[in-house]
This record gives structure tokens, C-alpha cells and sequence, in this order.
């Protein structure tokens, strides 16, 4: 495989961008609009910043990331000064902020006034000695002028947590060359071009709005519309108001826009592709294409790689993710492959390109049994169609996916078994109406000991972010275990029991 070619960083990405469009408009959200050239200005600040905190390059820094323009531009600055962001989920609960304090041991904590005392509360619990920052405080200091620190493109510019723990999450290191060739190769894949507006209702602590959506926009020199949130009732009137052409979902988002009421004026946007994984099946997509008067694009990738599949120009292989995504000017530098293939061709794939992640932070076992010799062992079964292209069948890890966000079941089980009534926990993910999963535990009671489930919910809300908990309970008077006493979840039922108590039909009760 030849080598990536990439010679740019962050900084140096969005500077030949200031280059070529200083006073286009490039980020959109509210009533803010800031062109190339503002954001540099903001961005320069936040370096300028960083560079008087003694926060240089390397240096961690960890973000309650909030999906706001200040977060964002927090981001590029941080990356300027060479600095080394840790996005977290600002819904995380004290718990699991203190423990990714412990765990990264930070320079500097950055937040916003409403966090604040959270994340304060967080720190002393683990001794942190990191000061804790307001993102405004950042953006408030004068520039220097220095201009992009000395980095590599190989540098760590972000470690993003696959789920948040407690305990240890897996920090994914990703670098400079994976954020840039994602920025660069998106507009490519999409067909995007500087007329392009696209928009965002995605977290700023997961992958896909910072690469894809934002040095997407960077790439192509088109704007960007960052919404806080995703709001099915407002989605469509957004991509009014913004002019916006193109938006990424995941998950759940378009089962839940089809939900909504029809309206004769569904396809009246500016809107004309949407991107997305997994795919839909065919009828499905063809339905949302006609309703909102779009495209679907389809494709797949990872925090470990952002280089994974997408549908080839010109093709429409309905259900399947695609083939491997290719650089718009490096050429060939993706492979794919599917290892382990069963009788009918399903397999696990493996990625191997130059932007796989450079490990999971302080964890080198782990990383060493998903890259090996270069391959990324993705952990996802896929069939191997033929031609190049390869459809999702499902995970060999276990990893929950709910609602767009991946959960590790250990973790709620530990928190489930916390709660003094509960001897064991199982979790697990069972099918949910609106695709992905739904988040179930069985819970075995503690001798003498009968479970509260209302107690034991609001036990587990104030220890888990919301997406984390259990919609479903089931208390049972055992699990089942290997002989070597693991728990053999694969023996649990993933169907609808008589037993169990949906907690989101108890509250609309």
C-alpha cells in the first residue's frame, strides 16, 4: 500500500481554507454566522490561550463538548497549539466525568458555567489538580500571532471514548492524517462542492461532526450548520431556515423523522442528500427518498478508522455498506477484507489504511488484539458480496448500540449491582422499534432482598447518562453461567417476556 501523502494537519487544513474563502460564510448555528475568516480569528484566540496556560503540544485537555460554535472552535484551537482534545459527553453524571478525569489525568478541564460545578464536584473526587476552564474564558484571550504549533500529521489530535465509564473507557488516539483525510475525503464521496451547505445535528465528542460534517465543509470550502441537538418536529425546518443540502444521520434519526405527521411540503427543502449507516433496506430507503425528495448515500466506519465502506459513485447496492472508501487524489490507500468467512460468506471485516488510530490510550493489549500486522480487526461481521462490496450482518463484540451511541453492558451491570437488593446483573441489547437496540437487564435479587425497580432506576440515573439506562427490567431467580461461572448472556432471551416491566411505558402510564 503506498503511503498516505498526507502532508497536512488540522490547522493547516483549515488555514488553506482561509486562503481560498476568508469572508465566505462557513459556520452556521442560532444567530451566529462566522466566515473563514472570523473563525481563524477565534481559533487563534483559543491558541493563544492554550500557549499562556503552558499547554502545548501533547498536552491532554478535556471537553465537556456540547454541540455549540465556542466547542468547536475550542476544538480547532486546541488543535493549533498541538494539543490533545478529550471530547466527553456533557450528559455524562458526576461518576463518569470523575472517572475520565482519573483516567486521562488532564492539564486543563474546559466547560461552561452550567457544567461547572459538576465538573468540579468530578475532579476533587479523584484529587484532580487540573484547573477547571470556561470555554469563554478560552476564546477570550488576545491572539500572539504565532501561528500553528510544530506538529506531524501522525501527531494524537483527539482521543475519543467509545463509551464512557466509570472505570477505564478505550480511548481511541486518532490523528491529524485521519482527521484530514476524512475532511478530504468526504466531499469526494458525497459529491460535494463549495455551493454545499451541510449540516450537523451529530455530538462533537463522537467522529462523524468533527471529520465528516466539519473539515468536510473545510475541504470543500462550503458551510456548515451546526445544530445542538436533533429534533425530528424541527429537523426539516432547520434545513429551511439554513439552506442546507446535505446532513448525516445515524441510528435511529430517519425511523424517527418518518414518524413524524406527513406534510405535503416534506420534500420542500433545499435538502438533496443525506448520509448514512446502517443501511436501510431498499423499500425503506426508496420511501424515505421520496418523502423528503432526496438521496441516500450509505456507507460505514469507526472511530478506530474513518476510512471504512461507502457506496461507489453511481451505484445504489440497497442494504449493503458499500466498498472501500477511497482518498479523492491519494487513490487506492483503503483495503478491505473479511477474515474468518463461514459457509455463506460472512466473516469479520478488517480495515487496513493510513488512518487507522494509533491505539487505545495506556491500554497496549487491547490495541494489540484489534491491529494486527497493520489490519484493524473492526469486530463487525459483514457478508462478502462480491465486486468489492460487503453488507452488515452484525457485531462480534459486545457493544449495545442505542439511539446512535454504543454502551458497554459491563459498565450498567456494575452500576446495576451497586444497588444493595441486586446480587447479579445481565445486560443486553434486545430490537427496538425504531431500529439499533433497547438496553435490557435481568436482575437476580439479593438474598432475603426484593428490588425496587423504581429505586433501582433512579439509582442508575444518577450514576449513568440517560441513553445508558435500562428501558426493560426482568428479575429472575437466576442466570445462567458457563462452567467457568461467566454469564452465558447468548442463553438470555432477546424477545418480548411476560416478566419483564417496560420503564417507558410505566412513565406514559
Amino acid at each position: 500500500m503506498p503511503d498516505s501523502g498526507i502532508a497536512q494537519t488540522i490547522p493547516t487544513l483549515f488555514r488553506s481554507a482561509v486562503d481560498d474563502a476568508a469572508d465566505v460564510a462557513w459556520l452556521l448555528a442560532g444567530d451566529d454566522a462566522y466566515t473563514f475568516g472570523d473563525a481563524l480569528g477565534r481559533i487563534e484566540r483559543v491558541a493563544a490561550w492554550c500557549r499562556a496556560a503552558g499547554i502545548g503540544p501533547g498536552d491532554r485537555v478535556l471537553v465537556t463538548a456540547k454541540s455549540r460554535p465556542e466547542f468547536l472552535l475550542l476544538w480547532l484551537g486546541l488543535m493549533e497549539a498541538g494539543a490533545t482534545q478529550v471530547p466527553i459527553d456533557p450528559r455524562a453524571s458526576q461518576a463518569e466525568i470523575a472517572g475520565f478525569v482519573g483516567q486521562v489525568e488532564p492539564s486543563v478541564i474546559v466547560t461552561d458555567a452550567d457544567l461547572a460545578p459538576t465538573v468540579l464536584a468530578a475532579a476533587s473526587a479523584v484529587g484532580a489538580s487540573a484547573p477547571v476552564v470556561d470555554v469563554a474564558d478560552a476564546l477570550a484571550a488576545e491572539p500572539d500571532g504565532r501561528g500553528p504549533a510544530d506538529i506531524d500529521p501522525g501527531d494524537v489530535a483527539v482521543m475519543i471514548p467509545t463509551s464512557g465509564t466509570t472505570g477505564r473507557s478505550k480511548l481511541v488516539m486518532q490523528t491529524h492524517r485521519a482527521y484530514v483525510m476524512a475532511g478530504e475525503g468526504f466531499p469526494f464521496w458525497l459529491r460535494l462542492t463549495a455551493e454545499d451547505r451541510l449540516m450537523t445535528s451529530l455530538p462533537l465528542f463522537h467522529i462523524n461532526a468533527p471529520a465528516y460534517s466539519t473539515l468536510g465543509s473545510v475541504a470543500a470550502r462550503a458551510s456548515l450548520v451546526l445544530l445542538p441537538a436533533f429534533s425530528a418536529s424541527t429537523f426539516l425546518d432547520s434545513a429551511r431556515r439554513y439552506g442546507a443540502t446535505e446532513f448525516n444521520a445515524i441510528g435511529a434519526m430517519l425511523e424517527i423523522l418518518l414518524r413524524q405527521p406527513e406534510r405535503p411540503d416534506d420534500a420542500d427543502t433545499p435538502l438533496r442528500i443525506c448520509y448514512t449507516g446502517p443501511s436501510p433496506s431498499r423499500e425503506r430507503q426508496e420511501e424515505i427518498e421520496a418523502r423528503y425528495g432526496l438521496e441516500v448515500i450509505c456507507g460505514y466506519a469507526l472511530s478506530e478508522s474513518p476510512y471504512g465502506l461507502v457506496w461507489p459513485h453511481g451505484t445504489r447496492p440497497y442494504g449493503a455498506l458499500g466498498a472501500a472508501r477511497q482518498h479523492p487524489t491519494l487513490g487506492e490507500v483503503n483495503e478491505a477484507r473479511v477474515q474468518d468467512k463461514d459457509e455463506s460468506g460472512v466473516g469479520e471485516l478488517e480495515l487496513r489504511n493510513p488512518a487507522i488510530m494509533r491505539g487505545y490510550y495506556e491500554m497496549p493489549e487491547e490495541t494489540a488484539a484489534v491491529i494486527v500486522d497493520g489490519w484493524l480487526r473492526t469486530g463487525d461481521m459483514v457478508h462478502d458480496d462480491g465486486d468489492g462490496i460487503y453488507t452488515f450482518v452484525g457485531r462480534r463484540k459486545e457493544v449495545i448500540r442505542r439511539r446512535g451511541e454504543n454502551l458497554s453492558p459491563t459498565e450498567v451491570e456494575a452500576a446495576a449491582e451497586t444497588y444493595p437488593d441486586v446480587a447479579e446483573a445481565a445486560v443486553v441489547g434486545v430490537p427496538s422499534e425504531l431500529s439499533e437496540e433497547e438496553v435490557k437487564a435481568f436482575l437476580v435479587p439479593a438474598a432475603g432482598r426484593t428490588i425496587d425497580l423504581d429505586a433501582l432506576d433512579a439509582h442508575l440515573r444518577d450514576r449513568l447518562t440517560k441513553f445508558k439506562v435500562p428501558r426493560y427490567y426482568e428479575v429472575v431467580g437466576e442466570l445462567p453461567h458457563t462452567a467457568t461461572r461467566r454469564l452465558a448472556k447468548h442463553k438470555l432471551p432477546r424477545d418480548r417476556t411476560p416478566g419483564e416491566v417496560d420503564m417507558e411505558a410505566r412513565t406514559r402510564d
